[in-house]
């Protein structure tokens, strides 16, 4: 067990919190055969990013807002079997709103929408809806941090990701890998700093001090300077 000292935890959404990896695959597989790209690449490009930006790179010379509009309206009504992962309802509830924020690369929208089935309180949350640049760009967290009022470095950011590992690395904070959709090697050479299987590996101390959170976490891997 490894014991982890922040203020605030800032966590992704779509691999940590909340499990739509089926409904991505589908929805992002549907749009790359509509315009002939290869799938498995197309929904390996958009895992842990905002969808404008994959869509810009994969298809340079189409309308990108109006695709943009088709995948958000695409993923909002895939949500039959999206839910909470493992440890996620728990932590959540466990943690004083003023510590935890949700920061996603998906639209505000989508976001409440797939917090909301999955049974997940909603706080503080950052969306790509909220800014021009998205993951792995710093600019996401550093908002949940200034929205929090507290600073990147006195933050953990929890991702599933790499491009969301090297967007927290970016911002300065302290990054988990959880190893839900990624390996463990991407997430390292992403610069994570502790590895994990899910949150219920991470476990609260309850007597932590006042304004810090403290917590205890089952490590899988850690990066060594």
């Amino acid at each position: 067990m490894t014991v982890i000292h922040c203020r605030a935890i800032l966590f992704d959404m779509d691999g940590v919190l909340v499990d739509s990896t089926p409904a991505v695959a589908r929805v992002w597989t549907l749009w790359a055969k509509k315009h002939g790209l290869d799938p498995e690449a197309t929904v390996r490009q958009a895992h842990g990013r905002p969808s404008l930006a994959s869509i810009r790179e994969l298809l340079p010379h189409g309308d990108h807002e109006a695709e943009n509009r088709e995948v958000e309206r695409l993923e909002i009504e895939d949500i039959s079997d999206v839910i909470a992962l493992p440890g996620a309802v728990q932590l959540l509830h466990a943690i004083p709103s003023r510590h935890w924020a949700v920061v996603t690369s998906a639209t505000r929208k989508l976001a409440e929408i797939r917090l909301r089935v999955a049974g997940l309180p909603i706080a503080h949350l950052v969306t790509a809806t909220d800014l021009e640049r998205g993951k792995p760009w710093p600019d996401p967290y550093l908002k949940g941090a200034e929205i929090l009022g507290i600073p990147p470095a006195d933050c953990i950011i929890v991702e599933d990701a790499p491009s969301g590992v090297r967007a927290g690395k970016a911002a300065g904070a302290r990054v988990l890998g959880l190893l839900t959709t990624t390996t463990a090697d991407e997430l390292l050479a992403a610069g994570a700093d502790w590895l994990g299987d899910d949150l219920a590996a991470v476990s609260l101390d309850p007597a932590r001090p006042n304004g810090t959170v403290a917590f205890s976490l089952a490590t899988r891997k850690q990066n060594v300077p």
